[in-house]
């Protein structure tokens, strides 16, 4: 009631208990974070036992940033026995995918890779797990889908119906390659295609790589279907059936840990996680106080 009479006042009182949470949640940042650190890997020290560090990788693959940062952090840390990645993705861009698959490559060098497929591990996503040692996969499993597609709309006609007509200065004839305002010319079309079909050989040829395979026969199977986990265990893409669980374990074997594994998961940025948790608390305070806006027009100074 006090809400709807005073939306503004409800506010303001509103937003001083979400910056008081905000400068506490801070503090705890700052101190927990370090409690996370020293007490998780020193406490394993102590007790001499193996470890398995576990990094997931899902999602749309836009960026390598956080994979790279994570496999760099369990390769160096004498703590961590082996790694698994747990993939749940379609796939995403060319370039994320092969920096993944590289950085995988070199770990194995050093350490135990492992991939664990969730429900999708598909283009990008089995990109960066031919890289890894061994495959788990659940029998239903979405993978495979190797291959590479470029796609764009083309508005030539819509331009044309509201009487937009494009101008173009170009350098060189290939330049506006692609442009969504007019057709695509045979030349053109050949270009795109022989650099899907180069980036197709990559992939074909790394995956092949990876799991010892020949590239003939990797080549067969890449023809951009998808697979069920049962199915790409028969044609060799993945190697074992099973859970996470059972990658861990396979992972823990692999590396000759002896005794209890104990998983360990990359520490998660608690300053996004608060963010979140703010963005959403906020977003339902403001509606029930009636007040218009969007979440980041009132609290664009404390999660921005």
């Amino acid at each position: 009631m006090f809400a709807r009479r005073h939306p503004y006042m409800y506010f303001m009182m509103v937003m001083a208990s979400i910056f008081s949470l905000f400068i506490l949640s801070a503090l705890g940042i700052a101190v927990g974070g370090a409690i996370f650190v020293n007490s998780s890997i020193a406490e394993l020290d102590k007790e001499n036992a193996g470890n398995v560090g576990v990094i997931e990788l899902n999602g749309i693959i836009l960026s390598s940033k956080d994979v790279i940062a994570h496999l760099k952090t369990f390769r160096e840390s004498s703590d961590i026995k082996a790694i698994v990645i747990r993939i749940d993705s379609p796939g995403g861009g060319v370039a994320p995918s092969q920096e993944i698959y590289r950085e995988i490559m070199k770990t194995r060098k050093e350490k135990t890779v492992v991939a664990s497929l969730g429900s999708v591990a598909a283009s990008g996503g089995y990109y960066a797990a031919a890289s890894c040692e061994g495959i788990v996969a659940s029998p239903g499993t979405i993978t495979g889908s190797i291959g590479v597609i470029m796609q764009y709309t083309n508005f030539q006609e819509l331009a044309q119906k509201i009487g937009l007509l494009p101008v173009v200065i170009k350098s060189g004839e290939f330049k506006d390659l692609g442009s969504p305002v007019r057709e695509l010319g045979d030349d053109e079309r050949l270009i795109l295609q022989s650099v899907a079909d180069e980036i197709h050989m990559q992939f074909v040829k790394d995956a092949a790589h990876a799991r010892k395979m020949e590239i003939d026969d990797m080549e067969e199977l890449a023809d951009g279907r998808i697979y069920t986990g049962e199915s790409a265990l028969s044609l060799k893409l993945v190697d074992r059936l099973g859970n996470l669980d059972d990658a861990v374990a396979w992972a823990g074997e692999l590396a000759g840990i002896e005794g209890e594994i104990r998983t360990v998961y990359p520490r998660e940025d608690r300053r996004t996680l608060l963010k979140k948790m703010l963005h959403s608390l906020a977003r339902t305070l403001l509606k029930e106080s009636g007040i218009s806006g969007t979440v980041s027009d009132h609290f664009r100074f404390i999660v921005n």
